[in-house]
């Protein structure tokens, strides 16, 4: 069972009633180890997810580690069904304390000119759309428990990922709306933050290159070199040194949702932190460009030259 937090000197013993933290997309990943390790830190959790049937494997976690967990459903992409998760939060317990916007979808659209607009849209309503509902329906809560606004983020909503369009499009766009809000929320009592992982080994997040239509279509069309070669930077280079697993990232939330004076921006390990300084430092943007070339097989002399013979022509 989940334990209260002890009492203040002025409770006269009497124990406080748990902080309470809601958790979005806790079928698997991050938000499942999220929610285990919410409910191991004394906060009564709310682990949520959209189809209430793939709950088994977070059940089965919650039962090992010995908590107990409010599961309910909600789904980012309904705004009814946001409303009565967080409607219904209020009348079981009086109060929200915490927010963890985890739920989101991978994407892998290769090139611009293989994406539809559709699936943009389809990424940016789950991966945007969806955390901007559940932040705006919380708020009203978080404000009068003067709590937290916690994102998972990512790397790539900091620096731009080949191949990787639509997906970074929507965590860039988390960054800036959170990143815009945190000032104003901060005034109003409540603590904005975006946890930052980077690879993330025991998600479904991890498993690259996702094969279907649109894969094939790259590895055979216009696009083919630059693409096998991102492919084989991925597979073999890109992330050595980077991964991590969704407990560990999930420490990291709970750590900040217990801080007094949170950062905005949390990297979850030092490979987060260097890949993310790289972007941050880049005033002109060359740095991460002439990176984002190497990873595709072209070095940026290579690239400059090539296009100051276009220019030239």
């Amino acid at each position: 069972m989940t334990a209260p937090l002890a009492a203040s000197p002025g409770d006269r013993g009497e124990p406080q009633a748990p902080r309470v933290a809601l958790i979005t997309g806790t079928s698997s990943g991050i938000g499942l180890a999220t929610a285990i390790a919410a409910a191991r830190a004394g906060f009564a959790t709310v682990a949520t997810l959209r189809e209430p049937t793939r709950a088994g494997a977070l059940q089965e976690a919650a039962d090992r580690a010995g908590v107990a967990l409010d599961i309910r459903r909600l789904d980012v992409t309904d705004p009814d069904s946001v409303a009565r998760c967080v409607d219904g939060v209020r009348e079981a317990y009086g109060r929200l304390d915490a927010v963890v916007n985890n739920a989101g979808i991978s994407n892998f659209d290769p090139t611009l000119e293989m994406s539809t607009t559709d699936a943009l849209r389809a990424n940016l309503e789950v991966n945007f759309f969806g955390v901007v509902e559940v932040s705006r329906a919380a708020m009203p809560l978080l404000r009068t428990a003067r709590g937290h606004l916690l994102t998972i983020g990512s790397v790539h909503g900091v620096v731009g990922q080949p191949f990787n369009e639509a997906y970074c499009a929507a965590k860039f766009a988390v960054e800036g709306f959170m990143e815009a809000l945190a000032p104003v929320a901060d005034a109003h009592g409540v603590k904005v933050s975006v946890v930052v992982p980077g690879f993330v080994k025991d998600t479904s997040f991890g498993i690259f290159p996702d094969i279907n239509r649109k894969t094939i279509e790259a590895a055979s069309g216009p696009y083919a070199p630059t693409f096998a070669d991102y492919v084989h930077w991925v597979a073999h280079q890109g992330w050595e040194g980077a991964g991590q697993t969704a407990a560990e990232v999930a420490d990291v939330v709970v750590r900040t949702l217990r801080s007094e004076r949170p950062p905005f921006r949390v990297p979850t390990n030092s490979w987060a932190a260097a890949y993310l300084e790289r972007k941050l430092t880049d005033r002109d943007g060359s740095v991460v460009q002439g990176l984002a070339r190497t990873w595709i097989g072209r070095p940026p002399e290579s690239a400059d030259a090539d296009a100051d013979t276009e220019q030239e022509t």
